[in-house]
């Protein structure tokens, strides 16, 4: 059993306590945490912006959608591993708990010391592939070297952040990421401010400060698990590769969900690099802001994810049904507040990021993508919720198509529309592939399958 008087509290919430409040009170912290996270990629964004430069702007926007492919990679792979780790924590099995998380951190290491090499190695290729406007493409390599060679520790750190809230601690998270967010935007002072190092200090500052936050991740993940205490010492081990190909049903599918979005920008980051940086510059500030507005969806899909896992561990399927309804309600509420905000202030937002006068091209396209994608963030938040119940279930192959559907749409609409109507065929695309993304899934919810399914019973034969 669990020692008492530890810090674990959320435990048993999922389970017994009412759904609603269960879910909102997790996935709070997660919010507050992903909005700190997307908070310092923005300052990033406002500092280079304002104190070096459009160019530089659009460098670190020309580099942020390869970056964040290879980061929902890492977040996708957490939260499908994470299935299976909550669900032997609502079985009560603590020590087959335990190996699934030694299984996949060690996996994913060493999945992110192979990534860090193929980006290092391949980012011009990559960048010159995406059309990427020569006056800024020694900057965007810059940065990326940079970035790979730190990417073992942004991986793991949000690997770690997909164990905790699996563990029902969704707290640790988010003071860890309050703790970098705050550190990062120091650096990014000093190194582009006052030492004038350009991109390459928003690159040192991002990778230092995830660097330190996973070092003391780890160290916290490792007294936290001393916390179980397990009558089934046999089924602990280090690792585990039956268990690491049952993680893998679930996390393969979570890695290309997750980062469908990510890659989507990246495919058609080829299109808005064909305008022009000036119009590159005007849509990394609009991305980053929708980035923002997503998180709240994105964190409650990963809380009915959580939700869904513990319960059906528990053998509790009515209270998945329950906590749906509720992520529903909450997904809608927050859609609603922020199509009010952006539809008030998105002027001011984008001011934020440059100087009308100075930056006319780039005000517009900003104010333009974000004036229009404000009233569709409903559509992300049914997807989130939805394709959480699955994934939370095991149940990956119908959202993993949507996932795909999702995709194709968007790459599609936007290369095929953008020589006639201009660079906003990016953004009508994106409402569109959400829509279709969360019907499918939602007609394959409708058929409560995925409630038969309970990943554990291969691995407790």
């Amino acid at each position: 059993m669990m020692r008492k008087g530890n810090s674990i509290v959320q435990k048993n919430n999922m389970i017994k306590d009412h759904p609603g409040k269960a879910l909102f009170f997790f996935a709070v912290p997660m919010i507050l945490g992903n909005l700190f996270q997307q908070f310092y990629t923005t300052v990033d964004s406002v500092i280079v912006g304002r104190f070096v430069g459009e160019d530089a702007l659009a460098a670190v926007g020309a580099s942020y959608a390869l970056t964040t492919v290879f980061i929902m990679i890492a977040i996708g792979g957490g939260i499908g591993t994470s299935v299976i780790t909550s669900q032997y924590l609502g079985a009560k099995n603590y020590g087959r708990m335990k190996t699934s998380v030694y299984t996949a951190l060690m996996s994913f290491l060493i999945l992110s010391v192979i990534l860090g090499t193929v980006g290092l190695v391949g980012n011009k290729a990559i960048l010159t592939a995406l059309n990427t406007p020569s006056n800024i493409m020694q900057d965007a390599m810059l940065y990326l070297e940079i970035y790979f060679i730190g990417l073992p520790f942004l991986f793991m750190y949000n690997i770690l952040s997909a164990t905790f809230n699996a563990l029902g601690n969704s707290k640790t998270p988010l003071y860890l990421l309050i703790f970098s967010s705050l550190l990062n935007i120091v650096m990014d002072l000093i190194l582009v401010c006052v030492f004038k190092m350009g991109v390459a200090g928003v690159a040192i500052a991002t990778v230092f400060a995830q660097g330190l936050a996973a070092v003391v991740s780890f160290l916290i993940l490792l007294r936290q698990l001393r916390t179980y205490e397990s009558s089934r010492k046999r089924g602990e081990q280090l690792f585990d590769f039956s268990l690491l190909g049952n993680m893998l049903k679930v996390a393969l599918p979570s890695m290309l969900q997750q980062s469908i979005v990510s890659v989507g920008m990246l495919l058609v980051q080829s299109v808005v690099n064909g305008f022009g940086s000036a119009v590159l510059a005007g849509y990394t500030a609009g991305t980053r802001i929708e980035s923002i507005c997503i998180v709240p969806m994105i964190a409650t899909g990963n809380a009915v994810s959580t939700f869904t896992a513990q319960n059906l561990g528990a053998g509790k399927p009515e209270r998945v049904k329950q906590g749906y309804v509720a992520g529903m309600k909450i997904v809608a509420a927050f859609a609603i507040f922020i199509c009010i905000l952006l539809t008030v202030f998105h002027e001011p937002i984008i001011d934020i990021f440059m100087e009308r006068g100075n930056d006319a091209v780039a005000f517009e396209t900003g104010n333009r993508y974000l004036s229009f994608i404000a009233f569709f963030f409903v559509f992300i938040g049914l997807k989130a919720i939805t394709d959480g119940v699955l994934r939370g279930a095991g149940d990956v192959l119908v959202f993993t198509m949507a996932n795909l559907i999702n995709l194709t749409i968007r790459v599609t609409f936007a290369f095929g529309m953008a020589g006639v109507i201009g660079v906003q065929a990016v953004w009508i695309a994106v409402p569109i592939g959400w829509a279709t993304n969360y019907l499918i899934s939602f007609i394959r919810y409708l058929s409560g399958k995925w409630a038969h399914k309970r990943l554990i019973e291969e691995t407790t034969k």
